[in-house]
């Protein structure tokens, strides 16, 4: 039988998120000075040098601060690294909103223009975007590679303006919604770009549309909701 490994927390860590839970349920407002060492110390049931590392643990996330000769002072309610993944997380859904309104319609119009040439663009994406690729930066660049194909097949100049505008932004945002929430199945996520692909070669608009649109708020309530 394996034995597994059970990663617990420290007593200071157990310590420092008490005490947050403290301070987001309003125990003490920004700006408020905390009790000392010895009045915490007994009340999280931890000895002085535990709480004193607690308080270092919830200084280095922007919570706490110290100041010299005065004690420790509550800082912010939102530790730094959970308020900077909420940023990223709202600057990705809103780049997804775009690409949304700029896709789906592109997505529409390709289907009733493309020519021969804009298909085997678009079958050559597709199959480049399904090939086995070693990091997240390749992947991402693969699936914007498609996405263009798409949009360039609608013969809409200012679309394909529009989306070559933001893309280095846009691209940018995905490869950190990568890298916070995880890469898809791979093989679930090709036959999404198949579909749409399917639509486009079927001259189905309004399919066309619907599935760049459902497949582009898939992933915006994906990041929104911080799960892979």
């Amino acid at each position: 039988m394996s034995m597994v490994s059970v990663q617990r927390e420290s007593l200071s860590e157990q310590a420092a998120r008490l005490l947050l839970d403290r301070i987001q349920a309003g125990e003490w407002e920004v700006g408020q000075k905390l009790p000392g060492e010895t009045t915490l110390a007994p009340q999280l049931g931890v000895g002085r040098s535990t709480m004193r590392e607690a308080i270092r643990q919830l200084a280095g996330r922007g919570i706490l601060t110290t100041r010299q000769g005065s004690g420790v002072f509550v800082h912010a309610v939102v530790p730094v690294d959970d308020w900077d993944s909420f940023v990223i997380r709202a600057t990705i859904a809103s780049i997804l909103e775009a690409r949304i309104a700029i896709e789906s319609e592109a997505a529409a119009l390709a289907a009733e223009r493309c020519t021969g040439d804009d298909r085997l663009a678009i079958r050559t994406a597709l199959a480049r975007r399904g090939r086995e690729v070693v990091t997240i930066d390749a992947r991402v660049d693969a699936d914007m590679a498609f996405h263009r194909s798409i949009v360039t097949a609608s013969q809409n100049e200012l679309l394909t303006e529009l989306f070559d505008t933001f893309a280095a932004r846009s691209r940018e945002a995905m490869v950190q919604m990568l890298e916070l929430s995880g890469e898809p199945s791979t093989q679930a996520d090709q036959l999404v770009h198949a579909e749409i692909v399917e639509a486009v070669e079927a001259r189905d608009a309004v399919l066309a549309r619907d599935l760049s649109r459902s497949h582009l708020e898939a992933l915006r309530t994906a990041i929104a909701q911080h799960r892979p």
